[in-house]
């Protein structure tokens, strides 16, 4: 037997594993949620119906698929309530990495510029905070931003304003804690990229006459792409789907799609509802993976 065909079989079944980790942590429990978001909502432990029972055989299965239908998505489709809260999740969520780009790209930067010895300093600092409790953190900002919080406490201090400001509730508390959480997930990846970019590609467009400004549009930003991409879809798709967040600093006048959610499953007891809203969800966050799935594939084609 050779050393090839030895080792041919556990380099299968690592390949494997990933196809299995997912059918078994995403496909199965899309398919129970799916199957949900099909049936009707019931007074009952569980509380929709119809619900699989083995012992009625196949008689049973067949009842349950024959009950199953599509009115929580006609539901969702017809409710302004709905509609507007994935309107809103989406806005947010492009607002919020729009920011996150412009604060994060010019940070990964400035530490992919740093000599080497320094480049880990710089990710420790981004990433130590960040190791204390989500929540912790949020309710820290709860703190700063209140009336008589830090913040207002600075702003009156160096004369900026005249009275307190009201921070709290509003969109711009939400949108600061949003870029506060997700600040490291756009700085780490067009970091990463950045730093394995060649400096000799700088060099030479410099020999050949580019200014600073020209080398970074034509050299280094077109090859930070893949970084920049992969941060965006790391804030955007969970950004979405933000819940804590928005609920904790945001107002109330207007719902992200996360809180809809909540409740719906938590205060309506709305299983079937919830999740259509949640199926829904995931199918409108596959296609900007899918774009960027198309954008990569498309990438390396060109490169080979």
């Amino acid at each position: 037997m050779s050393a090839r065909s030895i080792f041919a079989r556990p380099a299968r079944l690592a390949g494997l594993a990933p196809y299995l980790w997912m059918a078994l942590f995403f496909l199965v429990p899309f398919v129970f949620v799916l199957k949900i978001s099909l049936s009707q909502t019931a007074i009952a432990q569980p509380p929709y119906t119809p619900v699989f029972d083995a012992e009625e055989g196949i008689a049973g299965i067949v009842a349950a698929f024959l009950g199953l239908s599509f009115d929580n998505f006609t539901l969702l489709v017809s409710d302004n309530l709905y509609i507007l809260s994935y309107a809103r999740s989406l806005f947010v969520a492009a607002v919020s990495t729009s920011i996150l780009l412009g604060i994060g790209y010019p940070i990964a930067y400035g530490m992919a510029r740093l000599p080497r010895g320094w480049q880990s300093v710089a990710m420790m600092l981004v990433i130590v905070p960040f190791w204390t409790s989500f929540l912790i953190r949020i309710y820290a900002w709860i703190n700063i931003l209140q009336h008589d919080g830090l913040l207002n406490q600075v702003l009156v201090a160096l004369r900026l304003v005249a009275a307190p400001l009201v921070w709290l509730s509003t969109d711009t508390a939400m949108y600061i804690g949003i870029v506060y959480s997700y600040l490291p997930f756009m700085i780490l990846p067009i970091y990463a990229t950045l730093a394995k970019m060649d400096r000799a590609l700088l060099e030479a467009a410099g020999d050949l006459g580019a200014s600073r400004l020209q080398s970074f549009w034509l050299v280094t930003f077109p090859l930070s792409l893949p970084g920049v991409g992969a941060g965006v879809l790391l804030c955007f798709i969970p950004i979405v789907g933000e819940f804590v967040t928005p609920d904790l600093l945001a107002g109330s006048n207007s719902l992200m799609i996360g809180q809809t959610l909540w409740l719906e499953f938590f205060t309506n007891k709305d299983w079937p509802v919830a999740s259509a809203v949640a199926v829904v969800l995931l199918l409108l966050l596959l296609a900007p993976l899918l774009i960027y799935d198309r954008l990569q594939r498309t990438q390396l084609e060109r490169t080979w």
